[in-house]
């Protein structure tokens, strides 16, 4: 038998997170190689998460601009949707980036090994090839990287047309006249923004009494008024109790309160009701490392309890299912398994970002968790109507909000809803990771016009010191 490969460092998984581990990892000199299953490499955030859906929302600003033209003084007069040439886009910069991924890998010396990976030992890992041949590789560290899948509900299949989960809504063969969408977390309000734009009727379902309701109220309450004047129908408090398909499409059955059931009807349904992780039959039975709901838990250097092995991404406990998580987790993992410095993550400086139209983001508390948490608090918000550059793009809602330390001024959590939010949220995430005060943001110059004075305004409140409002 063949001596098996020694790396000093091995990676299940090529999403955000496998793969920004393994490239620090080479960086760092370590023997390094990764593992997908799949035929390419990048994971769901690349092919059928963040960066498609991110496109089709671009193709939806631009018709946006179209359809307002006339505010800008350009006639417009015919115009139309090319579905097909919009797939084709997306494919086209998910490919591009695809390749990019595969490239810095070889540049650091990253050995891709293709084929699906389980821990079979102590520093082992059998990996089975899509011909079913397999090999068996040795590392003296392993980081496992196998991201998540959507949620279904139970006793459902998902479909190409009718029942969709984040990826069969990416490939649908004609844009759907209706939709109905279960669940408005990130996932479910982007596609509703996204298809709204391309003229289907859509409906939300939320069972929690607001949507987006891991972010602070007043945002919850923006955006829900955005997308109602938009046209989505949105409904929260409502329990979904029977999915089914029709000759035309598919019937939901919901209730809300103690009121009596109701069905709406539509096309196609996307069923966004979060995800799962995917730690299942890779192995990890066989180890000490402790699962809890089926994630993985680990120290704050992505350590689990089998010496040797890091988790890191959507699989870990407690920690949020984001790609630029995954990503940094990575490199804490990466970093540590080489006996380096690593600095673990600080979960109050992670921003949380969608890309609706208004887009939102938010990093640290919001308001009444900062109030739960028995801090006096001082909160300053200033509204986009009110900033020049706003105007200039012809948007007249949404706000930045900041909420602080009465005493001395700690930058607790900011809170966006508007336009460019998901950019100008990068100021507020820095100046907390640098202990800013509401002071250093208020006398830090910013540049005018910009969407960013949002922020520097919102400060100003924060010390009673507003000067546009």
């Amino acid at each position: 038998m063949a001596q098996a490969p020694q790396y000093d460092l091995a990676v299940i998984g090529s999403g955000p997170g496998g793969y920004v581990a393994a490239i620090r990892s080479g960086q760092l000199g370590l023997k390094t190689a990764i593992i997908e299953k799949d035929d390419k490499f990048g994971g769901t955030c690349l092919h059928v998460g963040c960066i498609p859906t991110k496109d089709l929302l671009l193709n939806a600003d631009v018709l946006d601009y179209f359809k307002n033209a006339k505010e800008f003084g350009i006639n417009c007069k015919e115009f139309s949707l090319d579905w097909p040439a919009i797939l084709a886009r997306k494919t086209k910069v998910v490919t591009k980036l695809a390749k990019g991924v595969e490239f810095l890998l070889k540049k650091n010396k990253v050995e891709m090994v293709r084929g699906f990976a389980k821990i079979s030992g102590p520093g082992k890992i059998s990996v089975t090839d899509p011909k079913g041949a397999a090999q068996e590789i040795a590392a003296k560290n392993i980081v496992v990287a196998t991201g998540s899948e959507a949620r279904m509900l139970p006793g459902l299949q998902p479909d190409a047309k009718t029942l969709l989960t984040n990826k069969e809504i990416l490939s649908l063969p004609a844009i759907p006249q209706s939709m109905i969408i279960i669940g408005a977390g990130a996932v479910g309000v982007e596609f509703a923004s996204i298809f709204q734009r391309f003229g289907t009727k859509v409906t939300v379902l939320e069972m929690l009494p607001r949507a987006v309701p891991l972010e602070d109220e007043e945002i919850s309450a923006e955006l829900e008024k955005a997308l109602k004047h938009q046209g989505i129908a949105l409904q929260t408090q409502a329990k979904v109790a029977k999915v089914a398909k029709t000759a035309n499409g598919v019937t939901v059955e919901y209730t809300v309160g103690d009121a009596k059931p109701q069905t709406v009807e539509a096309e196609t349904c996307l069923v966004a009701v979060g995800r799962a992780p995917n730690t299942s039959n890779i192995g990890l039975e066989k180890t000490r490392v402790k699962l809890e709901r089926g994630f993985v838990k680990t120290n704050g250097f992505m350590q689990t309890d089998e010496p040797g092995i890091y988790a890191i991404g959507d699989i870990v406990a407690d920690s949020p299912l984001l790609a630029h998580v995954a990503s940094m987790e990575g490199i804490v993992a990466a970093t540590h398994a080489a006996g380096k410095h690593a600095e673990p993550i600080n979960h109050r400086q992670i921003p949380n970002c969608t890309y609706t139209e208004p887009e939102v983001a938010s990093v640290g508390m919001t308001e009444r968790q900062a109030r739960e948490a028995g801090h006096k608090i001082k909160v300053g918000k200033f509204p986009y109507a009110a900033v020049s550059k706003a105007a200039i793009l012809g948007v007249r809602e949404g706000f930045v909000k900041v909420v602080s330390d009465e005493k001395y001024g700690e930058i607790l959590g900011v809170h966006i809803i508007g336009p460019r939010a998901t950019e100008t949220i990068a100021e507020a995430v820095m100046a907390m990771r640098l202990e800013g005060t509401v002071d250093d943001i208020a006398h830090t110059i910013h540049a005018h016009p910009t969407l960013a004075e949002g922020m520097g305004e919102a400060a100003h409140a924060a010390v009673d010191w507003a000067i546009h409002i």
